[in-house]
């Protein structure tokens, strides 16, 4: 073993009477403690409880207002809110997850999102489901939006969850991370879709209530029994902001392409926010209401599915290539899987995409591991989490209307039948059937133009040399023999450039020659 590999900083510091041992390599790089994998697994398992909890009571308010109220209104109000919501605090969310203990910060998130349910029960307690109802009252918005912030709130532990992944899990197994948290998600999903239509048919918006509290209140007492081994993050100097977007965009910029990867990975959310909008609108055409939820349960399971291969065998040696191939099948299926109005058609199309999701998301993350140094990983997924969040609602705000007022009524008129219906049949929703035909081919042509870009060639370049460098213990910037500047020269000099915004960290160094 090379001596520059040989030389390690251990951090330790005494928690709780016992002592957590977290160690870097030469380069700086998090070194995963023994048994990290372990404790990530406990980590994703606590995360999953309080994902589904959040979600199920999310979507089971979605359900209860509408039934309440029969307002497409406040239904959308409430859905764009929370997409918004979560990109505009994405960013926050990152700043404060580089700032503090992951451990620290998760605990903070599930205390802030079980004392807004808890204030939403007793509101529901205290006053008449009337009121809680009345859209033109002022408990109804109160209510919703108590649940709205508990929920939101919540997203800062995927962010914190994305780093743990550095953290705790050998480098080589990151994909493979990624790949099981793809499949929580689509746990998530299937519990959402599937029992907060149920909750609240069978047992009503109270009880609903009273489960997400207890579920919350679980999650929360696991959590404070996991230890996560973690130097304590050094302030900037100065008072840091509570929005980072100097240094979110400054840690995007050291990698070169990394802004282009989030972009790549933004396709998947740009034509997301067109089955926002019109997913629903077709299913219910084909199906009962009743059944509806069912088949987006099973569909969901393409979600654990697309997860569990990749925790199996990862994503290549080129993930940002297999991201991008990935979106062209997702473009492929957005426009055929509605070509004709087949039920089985639409449902399998839809699980064969949700399989395809966890590859797009763990592609992402496994690159950004990989390329940001673990104090700025915070920043970079919350900056990520906010475009891509914000992607969806202003897709879905354009297509609708354009859809509704136009699209579709042409696709009914005879004119339209007559272009168009040798390519999509005969059927009652064929105008949101072309919207998806040109959706999808949209994103096959966006994938397709980015495989030629300077960006895909250069982040690619610098995703494979990153290990290289690494096994040689070379500083970055030794890689290149003929001393021309490299992509690794270039995120040197940007964190030497960024210790204003990060301060270095005191460890204590150990210099171990076999």
């Amino acid at each position: 073993m090379s001596e520059a590999l040989a030389t390690l900083a251990t951090v330790t510091e005494q928690r709780g009477g016992s002592e957590v041992h977290q160690t870097a390599d030469a380069a700086g790089r998090v070194v995963p403690p023994p048994g990290g994998m372990r404790t990530f697994l406990h980590v994703l398992v606590n995360t999953m409880i309080a994902n589904v909890t959040t979600s199920f009571l999310w979507f089971a308010l979605t359900f209860w207002v509408y039934l309440e109220t029969r307002s497409v209104l406040a239904t959308g109000i409430i859905g764009g809110a929370y997409m918004l919501l979560v990109a505009v605090f994405g960013i926050v969310f990152g700043t404060i997850v580089d700032r503090h203990r992951k451990h620290q910060v998760m605990v903070l998130s599930s205390v802030v999102t079980l004392a807004a349910f808890v204030v939403a029960g007793v509101l529901y307690l205290t006053q008449p489901e009337s009121a809680l109802v009345d859209l033109g009252g002022p408990w109804f918005w109160l209510f919703a939006g108590i649940i709205l912030f508990g929920s939101v709130i919540e997203n800062m532990r995927n962010i914190a969850l994305s780093t743990t992944v550095t953290l705790l899990v050998p480098e080589e197994r990151h994909a493979n991370a990624n790949g099981m948290v793809g499949t929580v998600q689509g746990l998530a999903f299937i519990v959402t879709s599937v029992f907060s239509g149920l909750a609240i048919g069978i047992v009503g918006m109270g009880w609903t209530l009273a489960i997400a509290i207890a579920a919350t209140l679980v999650a929360l007492v696991h959590l404070l029994f996991i230890r996560i081994p973690e130097e304590k993050p050094v302030a900037d100097d100065g008072r840091p902001p509570a929005i980072d977007l100097r240094g979110s965009i400054a840690a995007i910029k050291a990698a070169p392409g990394l802004f282009a990867l989030i972009l790549f990975s933004t396709f998947n959310n740009l034509i997301g926010g067109v089955y926002i909008a019109l997913m629903d609108p077709y299913g219910l055409t084909l199906f009962p209401v009743e059944a509806w939820g069912i088949v987006l349960g099973v569909t969901a399971t393409g979600f654990i599915i697309g997860g569990l291969v990749i925790a199996k065998w990862g994503l290549g040696r080129n993930p940002i290539r297999t991201m991008l191939l990935v979106v062209v099948g997702m473009g492929i299926l957005g426009a055929l899987f509605t070509i004709r109005e087949w039920w089985l058609l639409y449902a399998l199309g839809i699980w064969l995409y949700m399989t395809l999701i966890p590859v797009v998301e763990a592609a992402e993350q496994t690159v950004i591991q990989k390329v940001v140094p673990f104090r700025r990983q915070g920043r970079v997924f919350g900056f990520a989490q906010a475009f891509e969040a914000a992607a969806a609602p202003i897709t879905a705000f354009l297509i609708a209307p354009i859809a509704e007022f136009w699209i579709i009524p042409y696709m009914d008129s005879d004119a339209g039948r007559a272009t168009w219906g040798w390519l999509l049949g005969e059927g009652d929703a064929r105008g949101i059937a072309l919207v998806f035909f040109f959706s999808g081919l949209v994103m096959v042509a966006l994938a397709i133009v980015a495989f030629g870009t300077r960006s895909y060639r250069l982040l690619s370049e610098e995703y494979q040399r990153a290990p290289a460098e690494q096994a040689a213990g070379g500083e970055p910037g030794d890689a290149s023999s003929s001393g021309e500047a490299t992509a690794s020269d270039e995120a040197a000099a940007s964190d030497s450039a960024l210790a204003e915004s990060d301060a270095p960290s005191t460890v204590e160094v150990d210099q171990r020659n076999p």
